[in-house]
Formats: structure tokens, sequence, C-alpha cells
């Protein structure tokens, strides 16, 4: 009796492959990815990989959509404008910093990008699309907080959330080297948590009045 052949599922398998291609990238970089590894991953083959994507910078590009894809749906969760200003600003640090450490793929991804100088996400309307709201809703918490007297004047909400991001960041993309340069186990739960909680003191030290 023959076999019942199995029913492809197209955007399972561009889902499997998408996945694959960010665990691959985030692990070896563009440079050091290769598809063989990510169609084997993702359980396809290469043929497939190349009529859904095209090529593997395309496949670099879409895994970077889908990483700031993530970050940005998950920010909305926090409902930041249902929240007091000072709460806001609290739990996007906060996020932030949990974020980065629960997703070590999505900074490997972003200096993997850093190093070829953008040139991918320059050619991607998706990801300039998702920033755009989240600027005005940061926008609209700082101004929140200034009517309510509690933020200074004057702040850039770019400006913030680069800040947001930069302090959280160096942290995981330069834990092991500070360790050594100062004697701490800064992968410890108690100093990452000291550090957090630094990261949160800092943000708002500067919105205050």
């Amino acid at each position: 009796m023959k076999k019942p052949t199995k029913k492809r599922d197209p955007e399972a398998t561009k889902r499997s492959i998408l996945e694959a291609a960010v665990k691959e990238f985030s692990t070896y970089g563009l440079g050091g990815a290769r598809v063989d590894r990510i169609a084997e991953r993702a359980d396809a083959n290469k043929r497939m990989l190349y009529h859904y994507f095209g090529n593997k910078d395309a496949l670099f590009l879409a895994a970077l959509e889908e990483a700031y894809t993530d970050i940005r749906n998950a920010e909305r969760k926090l409902e930041l404008e249902n929240v007091d200003p000072v709460d806001s600003i609290r739990r996007l640090v906060t996020f932030t910093w949990d974020y980065y450490e629960e997703n070590p793929h999505f900074l490997s991804l972003l200096n993997s990008e850093n190093l070829h100088k953008a040139v991918h996400i320059k050619r991607s309307k998706h990801i300039q699309l998702l920033h755009s709201p989240f600027v005005e809703m940061l926008r609209r918490i700082i101004e929140k907080g200034q009517n309510q007297k509690v933020f200074r004047a004057r702040v850039d909400p770019v400006q913030l959330y680069m800040s947001i991001a930069s302090v959280c960041y160096f942290y995981f993309s330069n834990i092991h080297t500070l360790s050594v340069i100062f004697g701490r186990d800064l992968s410890a739960e108690e100093a990452r948590e000291e550090r957090r909680n630094h990261a949160v003191e800092v943000i708002l030290g500067y919105l205050r009045v």
C-alpha cells in the first residue's frame, strides 16, 4: 500500500527556516553562517530556503526583522501608557535589561549587522515602521511626566531610548572582559540584579526634575 504523501505547509516551512536562521546567524554571524546548516536545522532543503527567502543576505535581513518585531511586540504588551510615567520608564528599563539577558541572540544579530554598517536594515521599510510608533509612544510618556512636573524639560525620546539601550547593552556585550578587569563575577545573579537596579536609577536620575 502506497504511503500517503506528507502535506506541505509553506508557512510552517518558512517559520522553521527563519527560526533556524536566527540561531545560525546569532551563533556564527553573517560571515560564518552556512546555508547548509540552516537548511539541516530547519529540516528543509536549500532549494526551499532560496525559494522563500532568495539568498543568504535576504535571509539575514528576515532574521533581523523577526528580532526587531519580537522586541517591539513584547514592549507593546507592557502597556506603558496606562501607568504612571515614572513607573513606565522603570518598566521599560527593566524590560530592556531582562530582554537582552534572556535573548542574547538579539544582541548577537545586532553586533553582526553593525559590523556590516547596517547595510541590510537600510533596505528594510518594516524595521523603520516598527520604530516610529514606539518613539511616539515614548514621547507621550515623557510629555505626561513633564505635565506632572516629574520629568525635566527638553528630553529627546530617541536620545532617551538610546541611553536605555546602551546602559543595558554594554553590560552584556562586555560582561566577560569587565569581570576580569574588575575581579568580579558579573554573571552572578546578585551582580546582575545590582546592575539592573543601577540602570533604572541612572535613567530616572536623568529624567527627574
